[in-house]
């Protein structure tokens, strides 16, 4: 028994050993049908594997399951068999070689020589090859099987003779050592001499446009009389491989190193047709075993994919416009190592650099797509502003083929220019530039500043004698929306200005969506969960009474219901309103009245209880600003404002309290969800969902509420919140980190739940749902396409939990009508004529730039005009001075500091609420505040080893010439410039 057992753990660490080759090389379809120690259940798993994600994945996962398995006795002389019965010999030959079947390693190497110099040529073989001919007389030299040779023709009859080829090439490179000379035979035999000259490094430049002797062919007898006499050294054991190695790795540098001189016609070929052979789909690393080297997988776009790729790959400015889930991301890396191989071939150098709205996304798509499929030819980075990186971005763009980075980097890069001209980045610098989520390219957006500066390059190039090379532009979403169009013709306009702003030729969807995609986008069940609105509410009429008396001491009447968007709306003007006019009785109130706003929505939303705690938080934050424990500081003392707020909610408090525990007022809605989420994990075993809120506050209180609910227990249910990495709540935020931890634990089944903010609909890499629940939650069309995507599974759910009469049921079929709009508006523009849509691009492209230089004349004026030292910043709460625009210095053009010791005598600090992340090479974990009032103005940042107060602009009043008094949400908003913070010259003043 102990030789038997190790007889069969030597065979397994073959395998093992041997495991990216074999995946290479087997066949999954044919050996399955000859394998009988496996269960149908998981040959179906394989087959379903294969069929989805390619032959390579499927391979993966069948040698997977033997490695893991304990396979039945007599399992390794079956799996041989199969392997031979499949046409795999060459995979059997590597694991249970035969005395004549050993392959030394020269001939290996060889092998794969010959295998690298068919794949780089393939784009020429695949363009001048006739597939039903070469196919048969492979299939009577034994290169193929008659299974392959069947597949091949039906492939050729359904897709075409390019189809054909590849499917052609892709069986005959992974057969055993002498496939190559045979091939070389039939291509000859068939009328293919020319490619037999290729292949075989005769003659190699008759496709070189050169002089007439040196482009002279060689007899057709002696190139036959060559390859007859290579076929012969094979087959006799006498092949020279040093020789042969030498000679095939010389054509190999030939084509990699792009002659200049190539035809053409060589070139064209080369951008419609390169492409891989049999590639793997599946970027998951799923199946790939922990400790082992796994192989660079290669991409075959299915007919889709390609089909929305075409006009990029002849290097157009294109719209990819594809559903969640159905593999944007890897047609966006099949085109860049395209673009770059052809870059490489034309003697020119490649720059690709993808840029995405949101710091996850860098490391996704790094980690899960450009660096797994293209580290074998060209070097990734990635770099946003939560990386470690000590390095500066431009030496990053020179020093790397495809940069990965959040696109207010570039941005601020290209804004910024260096007195270094070296270090200066422009939009010439790249050739390819990508941008995920192009839906956004609009408005003042990020991307859209990007874009603006493209454009300027591309009409500044009309008017200048020196014309500066523009990049490629590929943008990528699964929605572009209407924005907020009620007719088509809005719709259209919407869309022709997106593509105008993205400079595309063209918005490229799939035609024939529901034949291509069925396979690929699976459509949820939709479902609407409609709950009855409370008979009762104590809770919230307590909650609203106290509001009206804050009214009533305020002296102003609200304008909308209380609990409302609106109101919310109206209340953050009000608080507005007051750091402008320094009238700190409005300003407070205000501020106050809008956290009771929270609670009513919190009440309608979640439990009563929530809605308590939410404004307990908050009140024992009050006490906790106006009470210091700084001793050094002496005690603020409260105004009658403060003192009325307070002495308020001291005095509703514990009815509240009491309210909030009598169950039989509590919310119908959440009951709705209740049913809802059983419902969904009891008709299916390891369901696996999404339920979509609001606010970070409604996610912590949904988790609270399912982790105390025994019957979630019972059905095996495994929640946590997701939420964004923001810190404008009393809520504590969740870093990049935990928002990794929480996905792969979704991912890897340990939790089964997540219940997340909008961070969570778009762009995340987030494992196949079984259902999604939109609860309360409706905002466009964008959201509820990115929302709905999420629920890929067979048979998936997407439902939107609401109380009836809410409006939420109306306002998700106004965006079932956008839907429909949108795709419509994109169908009408892709058959606008080529003239009228380019007319179109050129005039609303003209109109942006009139209107982005009217911008920045306007904000010139504003800079001459409004002198840093002449503007100041009040506290927003106490109207407190607390610095002028001199004083305040910029790092790295995002983070404001002010280090004058008159800055020091007006703050304190106190421990942070929130332990906040740790960012580029500065972290925080203290928060300043006004001294005089409490209010927040901001943290503590450690930069360089250095304490320095960064200041958080929401919380100042800024005055301008003492005239303009405004309040801004971000320092990007401000209407002046400020000095860069001199770093030397502080540490050198402060020694």
């Amino acid at each position: 028994m102990s030789s038997g057992g190790d007889l069969q753990q030597q065979r397994l660490a073959l395998i093992d050993c041997l495991f990216s080759r074999l995946v290479a090389i087997i066949q999954v379809e044919p050996v399955l049908d000859y394998i009988h120690f496996m269960d149908e259940g998981e040959k179906e798993e394989i087959l379903a594997k294969t069929t989805q994600l390619g032959n390579q994945a499927g391979a993966r996962l069948l040698l997977t399951k033997i490695l893991n398995a304990s396979p039945p006795e007599g399992w390794f002389g079956q799996f041989v068999t199969a392997l031979r019965a499949g046409g795999c010999s060459h995979a059997a030959d590597y694991i249970d070689p035969g005395p004549d079947d050993w392959v030394t390693p020269s001939l290996e190497a060889q092998n794969d020589l010959e295998v690298q110099l068919v794949r780089i040529l393939s784009p020429t073989l695949i363009d001048k090859m006739t597939p039903r001919e070469v196919a048969v007389h492979c299939c009577a030299e034994n290169l193929i099987t008659m299974d392959d040779l069947e597949n091949i023709l039906i492939e050729t009859t359904t897709h075409g003779s390019k189809a054909g080829i590849r499917q052609l090439l892709t069986r005959i490179v992974v057969k055993p050592p002498g496939w190559f000379s045979k091939f070389l035979a039939i291509l000859q035999k068939t009328g293919h001499e020319d490619l037999a000259n290729i292949l075989a490094g005769i003659d190699c430049k008759s496709d070189i446009e050169d002089s007439p002797e040196e482009s002279q062919d060689p007899p057709s007898d002696q190139l036959a009389t060559d390859v007859q006499s290579k076929a012969d050294d094979e087959n006799s054991g006498q092949l020279t491989a040093g020789k042969d190695e030498q000679a095939i790795q010389d054509q190999l540098d030939l084509y990699t190193k792009g002659e200049s001189d190539l035809t053409s016609s060589r070139e064209s070929s080369i951008v419609s047709d390169m492409s891989a052979m049999d590639l793997s789909l599946n970027s998951d690393d799923e199946n790939n075993e922990k400790g082992r080297p796994s192989p660079i997988p290669e991409i075959q776009l299915r007919d889709y994919q390609l089909e929305v790729a075409a006009p990029a790959l002849e290097g157009k400015n294109i719209i990819i416009c594809l559903p969640t889930g159905s593999g944007k991301t890897r047609v966006a890396v099949y085109i860049t190592r395209h673009h770059l191989d052809k870059m490489k071939f034309l003697g020119k150098t490649g720059k690709v650099i993808v840029l995405v709205n949101k710091i996850p996304l860098v490391d996704q798509h790094f980690r899960k797509e450009f660096n797994p499929f293209l580290k074998d030819k060209y070097s990734v980075s990635k770099i946003s502003g939560d990386t470690q990186l000590k390095i500066s971005f431009p030496q990053v763009v020179r020093e790397n083929d495809i940069i990965i980075c959040t696109a207010q980097i570039l941005e601020n890069q290209l804004a910024e220019p260096s007195n270094v001209d070296d270090n200066d980045l422009k939009i010439s610098d790249f050739s390819l530039i990508i941008i995920d989520e192009c839906h956004h390219t609009q408005k003042e957006d990020v991307f859209k500043s990007i874009m603006t500066r493209y454009i300027e390059q591309k009409l500044n190039n009309k008017k200048e004698s020196t014309v500066k090379p523009l990049p490629q532009i590929l943008g990528l979403t699964a929605s572009p929306g209407v924005g907020g169009a009620k007719k088509r013709q809005r719709a259209e306009s919407h869309i022709l200005q997106l593509c105008a702003n993205l400079d595309a030729s063209k918005i490229m969807t799939v035609k024939n969506y529901l034949t291509q995609l069925k396979d690929q986008v699976k459509d949820p069940i939709k479902k609407m969960e409609m709950a009855e609105g409370r008979i009762k509410d104590p809770f919230g009429c307590q909650i609203k009474e106290m509001m009206m008396k804050i009214h009533t001491f305020l002296g102003r009447s609200a304008v909308s219901d209380f609990g409302t968007q609106s109101y919310e709306q109206w209340i953050v003007q009000k608080e507005k309103e007051g750091a402008k006019k320094e009238d700190r009785k409005l300003r407070v109130c205000a501020e106050h009245l809008r956290k009771y706003n929270d609670a009513l929505m919190i009440n309608d939303t979640i439990r009563m209880i929530d809605a308590y705690n939410y404004l307990t938080v908050f009140y024992r934050g009050e006490k906790r600003k106006k009470n210091t424990e700084d001793e050094d500081i002496p005690k603020s003392k409260l105004d009658d404002t403060d003192r009325f707020l307070i002495t308020i909610f001291n005095e509703h408090h514990a009815t509240l309290e009491s309210l909030a525990g009598k169950p039989q007022y509590e919310n119908e809605k959440l009951s709705t969800l209740r049913k809802t989420i059983l419902q969904e994990f009891t008709k299916k075993q390891n369901s696996r969902g999404i339920i979509f809120t609001k606010t970070r506050q409604n996610a912590h209180a949904l988790n609270d509420w399912i982790g105390n609910n025994e019957k979630f227990k019972d059905v095996g249910i495994k929640a946590q919140y997701l939420t964004g990495a923001g810190n404008n709540s009393q809520y504590k935020h969740m870093t990049q980190n935990e928002q990794k931890e929480v996905l792969s634990k979704f991912h890897d089944g340990e939790i089964n739940l997540l219940i997340a903010t909008t961070v969570a609909e778009e762009g995340l890499d987030i494992k196949e749902c079984n259902f999604v629940i939109r609860y309360g939650l409706v905002t466009n069309e964008i959201a509820m396409v990115q929302a709905r995507g999420r629920a890929r599974c067979d048979d998936s759910t997407y439902a939107l939990v609401a109380h009836e009469g809410s409006g939420v049921l109306e306002r998700e079929s106004i965006n079932v009508f956008r839907e429909s709009m949108m795709y419509e508006a994109i169908r009408k523009v892709q058959e606008m004529p080529e003239e009228e849509y380019r007319k179109q691009i050129d005039e609303k492209q003209l109109q942006n730039i009139m209107e982005h230089k009217m911008k920045k004349r306007k904000n010139l004026v504003k800079c001459i005009k409004n002198d840093p030292s002449k503007v100041t910043f009040h506290c927003s709460t106490c109207s407190r001075l607390a610095c002028t625009g001199k004083d305040v210095q910029v790092i790295e053009n995002m983070h404001h500091v002010n280090v004058t010791d008159e800055f020091k005598e007006l703050y304190g600090v106190r421990k942070s609420l929130v332990v906040q992340e740790k960012c580029l090479d500065y972290q925080t974990s203290q928060e300043i505040y006004c001294r005089n009032c409490g209010q927040l103005w901001g943290t503590i940042m450690v930069h360089r080893g250095v304490n320095l107060p960064c200041l958080s602009i929401r919380n100042f009043a800024v005055h301008i010439n003492e005239n303009v008094k405004d309040t801004y949400k971000k320092w990007s908003e401000v209407p002046f410039k400020l000095p860069k913070f001199d770093y030397i010259k502080y540490v050198e003043s402060h020694r």
